[in-house]
């Protein structure tokens, strides 16, 4: 059984920085995507950024680019995400997700409460 759990969210004053973590289990990641997405109140579930797993090339929404940082470590099959210069906008539930062999996220997280202060 295929489990993604994250840890690492909280509250936090604007400007300040918070690090995700999304440890996986029941399954090797290494060869294949993972991300992390995010959901607002009263919002749809919008990407946040995602890590490849063929070349470990990184994408990110537009919103964080420059602030986020997202990173793998294979050998502990767990995905990070560094959040710099957070907005009171970034406040969201974050999921940590998966893909298979198709690059469809499959597998989810139940997320963690990320809120920003202003």
């Amino acid at each position: 059984q295929v489990q993604l759990v994250e840890s690492g969210g909280g509250l936090v004053q604007a400007g300040g920085s918070l690090r995700l973590s999304c440890a996986a289990s029941g399954r090797t990641f290494s060869s294949y995507a993972m991300g992390w997405f995010r959901q607002a109140p009263g919002k749809e579930r919008e990407f946040v950024a995602d890590i490849r797993g063929s070349d470990g090339s990184a994408y990110y929404a537009d919103s964080v680019k420059g602030r986020f940082t997202i990173s793998r470590d294979n050998a502990k099959n767990t995905v990070y995400l560094q959040m710099n210069s957070l907005k009171p906008e970034d406040t969201a539930v974050y999921s940590c997700a998966a893909t298979g062999a198709k690059y469809e996220y499959n597998y989810w997280g139940q997320g963690t409460q990320v809120t920003v202060s202003s």
